[in-house]
């Protein structure tokens, strides 16, 4: 018998086999003339097979410390895994410790782990005293096999295929000592599990993900190949919660999320408004230049249009619910007028779709590029809301775009470019894309022959970009195929930025035509493009990636001045009139802090460029710089330092420090000599000699 273990049992990073595309274990028979692929533990496959045997030994671990805990689900996710429990006292830091002692034991017994099909009346047998694996049995059926969030979890145990449970066996008596429901594959054994986890955090979460089940509690982890995989991991989780956007738009007075007006709804303060303005107006002005033609829609609308684009049939879920309203009522309480339903909307494109049906349309107006910082409202889950990146109340960038059909291909490579571009401006350069795909559930509108021209084209046109492609079957919107534009952050980290979305049914739903160059009337094809994916995400997105130190051109402060001393005020003051008059967002600090205070409070709001003038620079005619990291460029002359500042905001480049600034001329073209105020001479006076100014 040909097992993934005869074939690759020598390779001890193949943790399991890939049998016609179907992940085993393996030790699990492969049937003659099937295709075989190792699969690696340092794979995403084998990662999350790693970190889904991990939480079967956490949670084995839990039972064996607290033999009344009752089991939830345990499925990997990104960079770790969780388990759920129902316990009668919430865990502590204490318990962690405890548990990962226990876990220990178990991954060094090397239990292996042995997989069994059983029947529906077996299992409930087995689970007779887990109530929620009771549950979960009698979905069986019913839970998709990839799926959605809400789903996915539940389908680690109890997919579209049969009922297995996986044992983990005693090594050297064979006997069973713990068992889960669960569709695997597994690891070999508990061994190969190694020292690169850990359990990170304890978190409260209901059941199913809905308020009206029980709250359980959940126990976060992570696992990697190696320890020190793992160490690297904890250096980047370390690093991103120094950049957490939450933390830093406190600290740096950006935006907040008030109690008094709801989860999820985010009001920006005035630095924050600044960027989120800088953003949006950059954006505009390329969609301008790039032949979109700007439109504007309201924040709520009848029940029938989005019955007619068909979100009430596949969004309903993410919608708010809806408000009655128009009903008119006689003294004696008799309707005599029916009332209608009103939902905030959740996507822009059926009222964009309005605009394109609003009048006739001829050939010679395609493509049709329609675009709007739109409002929009979705129902997350309160467990699911997460600062900026995931809100109730957003903004999109959102664009339709209106085709011919034999426009597709030209107008999708033409809108990721312009994607591209657009993202690198903003300072992220580091892409590959996604292709989300549908599967065979009943979730998705259109015939087979639309969908599968749509995701050909798209695959053609990701192809041609050169880019790495990464498959998403089950991704897909509702209404068609997309691709998920990537991008790596400063530390790493991968974001979902732009979607591009191609959309046959759309203008079917809608009845929209065009008349062709031969006077018949033709089907539009609908692209639905979203740029940033939200405003509110994005700005996220970039404090992160920034740190909150943003290049010039996006920072809501761009130069401070800073006197050594109040008499160069003037001086100081004028300088910044002078940038104000370029648009330059500039401030004077004129408090009563000393220098070193100054300086430091300044650095720390992250404000690219710091100008401070004494006596030599105010005869002179000249300002010193400061800049984040602390290095200065000393006596540069006003028209200069004018000219600097302006071009870098123009130029959109991170200034950090004095080597990133090079002046016009050179390096060279700064005057030095006694004319120039060193920023030490300023603000570091040597011992016994005063600073020049100073009171």
């Amino acid at each position: 018998m040909t097992t993934g273990r005869t074939l690759f049992g020598e390779d001890r990073e193949v943790v399991a086999v890939r049998v016609d595309g179907e992940l085993r274990d393996l030790d699990r028979p492969i049937p003659a003339g099937a295709h075989a692929e190792p699969v690696p533990i340092g794979s995403p496959d084998g990662l999350a097979i790693l970190r889904h045997s991990t939480a079967h030994v956490l949670a084995q671990a839990v039972q064996r410390i607290n033999p009344e805990a009752r089991l939830g689900i345990g499925p990997p996710v990104t960079d770790g895994f969780y388990y759920d429990f129902d316990v009668a006292q919430p865990f502590t830091p204490e318990d962690l410790k405890a548990l990962s002692k226990e876990m220990e034991r178990i991954q060094r017994a090397g239990q292996r782990f042995q997989r069994r099909v059983v029947t529906e009346a077996e299992a409930r047998e087995l689970f007779a005293d887990e109530p929620y694996k009771l549950e979960l049995i009698g979905l069986k059926g019913s839970v998709p096999e990839g799926g959605t969030a809400g789903s996915s979890e539940e389908s680690v145990e109890v997919g579209a295929g049969e009922l297995t449970v996986y044992a983990n066996v005693d090594r050297s008596s064979g006997e069973v000592v713990w068992q889960d429901l669960c569709r695997g594959p597994h690891l070999p054994n508990t061994g190969i599990i190694r020292n690169g986890w850990a359990l990170t955090r304890v978190a409260a979460a209901y059941w199913r993900g809905s308020e009206k089940n029980p709250q359980l509690q959940r126990i976060y982890g992570t696992a990697w190949p190696s320890k020190d995989e793992l160490r690297t991991y904890q250096a980047r989780i370390e690093e991103a919660a120094k950049r957490d956007h939450r933390k830093l738009g406190a600290e740096l007075d950006l935006f907040s999320f008030p109690d008094e007006i709801g989860s999820g709804l985010a009001v920006f303060h005035p630095k924050g408004g600044v960027v989120r303005r800088t953003m949006e107006d950059y954006s505009r002005q390329r969609h301008e230049a790039g032949g979109y033609s700007f439109v504007w829609s309201p924040h709520i609308t009848k029940a029938n249009l989005f019955q007619t684009s068909g979100h009430l049939q596949w969004f309903a879920d993410g919608m708010f619910p809806p408000m009655h309203l128009d009903e008119e009522v006689n003294a004696e309480g008799e309707v005599t007028r029916q009332g209608q339903d009103y939902y905030l909307k959740p996507m822009n494109c059926p009222m964009h779709n309005l605009i394109y049906r609003s009048r006739g349309r001829s050939y010679r107006e395609l493509p049709l590029r329609l675009f709007e910082f739109g409002s929009v409202y979705r129902y997350e889950k309160s467990g699911t809301l997460a600062g900026l990146t995931r809100v109730r109340g957003m903004t999109q960038d959102d664009a339709h775009l209106y085709v011919a059909r034999d426009q597709v291909k030209q107008e999708l490579t033409r809108t990721l470019n312009f994607v591209f571009d657009l993202l690198r401006d903003y300072g992220l350069d580091d892409f590959y894309l996604e292709l989300s795909t549908r599967d065979d559930s009943p979730k998705f509108a259109g015939n087979d022959e639309i969908w599968e021209e749509a995701t050909a084209t798209l695959a053609e046109v990701a192809a041609e970009t050169g880019l790495e492609l990464v498959p998403d079957p089950g991704g897909a919107a509702f209404y068609g195929p997309k691709i998920s534009v990537q991008a790596r952050d400063a530390i790493g980290r991968t974001w979902q930025l732009s979607t591009v979305q191609l959309d046959f049914d759309q203008p079917n739903r809608f009845d929209l035509e065009y008349t062709a160059a031969d006077g018949t009337k033709q089907r539009p094809v609908m692209i639905h493009r979203a740029l940033f994916g939200s405003v509110e995400r994005f700005f996220a997105i970039l404090l992160e990636h920034y740190a909150g130190a943003f290049p010039a051109w996006l920072a809501p402060v761009q130069v401070v001045g800073i006197p050594v001393a109040d008499e160069y005020l003037d001086h100081l003051g004028g300088v910044l009139d002078r940038l104000r008059a370029h648009g330059v967002r500039v401030e004077l600090d004129a408090s009563d802090d000393r220098m070193q205070k100054k300086i430091r409070n300044h650095t720390l709001e992250h404000v690219p460029f710091l100008l401070i003038a004494g006596e030599h620079d105010r005869d002179a005619g000249a300002v010193s710089f400061r800049f984040r990291d602390g290095t200065t460029r000393n006596g540069v002359p006003v028209d200069e330092a004018v000219a600097l500042i302006t071009g870098a905001i123009a130029s959109r480049a991170q200034i950090s420090t004095a080597d990133d600034l090079e002046p016009a001329g050179g390096a060279d073209a700064v005057p030095t000599g006694t004319a120039a105020t060193s920023l030490r001479d300023a603000s570091e006076p040597a011992a016994g000699a005063p600073a020049a100014g100073a009171v």
